[in-house]
């Protein structure tokens, strides 16, 4: 039996391109999400033929494509006509007026703004635009510390289209009513894909991602499973890519239920976010949690207050729910003699994978 038969040799790899793997990466097609897309392309069309576009606000929870998707129709749009402008801004990154305008003023080509004001910045914006016409697409809108400049947009700007994309269906009652009375939205939700779908669009990345023939066909379908169980397809990607650097590291040719079930022990380190893109507030919730990993959250929630927090329990929750979403922490249902309860968990229980 000869002994390096499975082996890679020196210089061979299991990949043909991690890019694939990665949660930004953008595929040429989006299954599953053909009426969602559609939707998108229905309320931008007005802005083709001379007219006002159509708004829109997009939920559903993560993991579930709804970026993408959207990614997607501007991409198709960039190609089919040059005349409409378009905004893609993260507010994970940019939650506040002035860097949401600076934002859209570097992507206008200006630069080294530091010194203009917030009216200043949007003149510049609101020049350029209102000459055509634009699509604004904010994401993680639940992350935001004001709407100041979704009011200035919605009232300034001539031809355009506001696409409002959230986990969360309430975030819409939270806008100001000035605000829901111009912006009047469609709303499109996301479901969560079936483990069949699911199944499909891993194979889809697989197959651009990985030499043909590596993958355990029994192996691949326990990622399935896994990915499935959490509802979200980044913990999928991040599965695959894990096993094969497992298995590359064995030297071996084919990614097997042993690199698979290594890769599952690592998704204590999957974090959707890096924790240095968290601002001081959802740092300090972070490290609330880590001092305080197991117990009620609303006992880390009085610790919160005790420490001089001025938040409410409602605003407190979300952001805790922010941190589980994007795999900081994680939460568990527990019910006893006082009734059901939530415990709070630094980093992410093995067991919910």
């Amino acid at each position: 039996m000869p002994l390096f038969k499975d082996m890679l040799k020196s210089g061979e790899t299991l990949f043909r391109d991690t890019v694939v793997l990665g949660y930004d990466f953008q595929p040429k097609l989006i299954p599953y999400r053909e009426p969602e897309q559609m939707k998108f392309a229905t309320v931008i069309r007005p802005l083709l033929q001379g007219h006002n576009g159509r708004n829109l606000f997009v939920y559903g929870p993560p993991g579930v494509g709804k970026t993408t998707a959207c990614k997607h129709v501007l991409r198709e749009l960039e190609e089919e006509t040059g005349s409409v402008m378009h905004f893609y801004i993260n507010c994970w990154k940019e939650n506040t007026t002035f860097k949401i305008f600076y934002k859209m003023c570097e992507e206008l080509g200006h630069h080294f703004l530091q010194q203009q004001k917030t009216s200043d910045l949007f003149s510049i914006i609101k020049e350029k635009v209102n000459k055509s016409a634009a699509v604004f697409i904010f994401d993680e809108i639940d992350k935001l510390e004001d709407f100041n400049f979704l009011y200035t947009v919605l009232e300034d700007i001539y031809r355009k289209s506001v696409i409002l994309i959230t986990n969360y269906r309430d975030s819409y009652s939270e806008l100001d009513e000035r605000i829901r009375s111009r912006l009047a939205p469609e709303f499109v939700f996301f479901r969560e894909y079936n483990e069949q779908e699911i199944a499909g669009i891993l194979k889809q990345r697989r197959e651009y991602a990985f030499v043909q023939g590596c993958w355990d066909e029994d192996a691949f379908t326990e990622i399935v499973e896994k990915c499935t169980e959490t509802n979200d397809v980044r913990v999928g990607l991040y599965l695959m890519r894990e096993a094969g650097t497992i298995a590359e590291e064995r030297s071996s040719r084919i990614i097997n239920g042993a690199h698979v079930a290594d890769a599952i022990t690592k998704v204590n380190d999957f974090h959707i976010k890096p924790t240095e893109g968290l601002d001081e507030e959802m740092q300090l919730l972070l490290n609330l949690v880590r001092d305080h990993s197991g117990k009620k959250i609303g006992e880390v929630y009085s610790t919160y207050i005790e420490t001089g927090g001025d938040m409410s329990y409602k605003s407190f929750h979300r952001r805790i729910m922010k941190l589980e979403e994007n795999r900081f922490i994680s939460t568990e249902k527990v019910s006893g003699k006082e009734g059901n309860s939530t415990l709070v968990h630094y980093a992410t229980k093995l067991t919910d994978f």
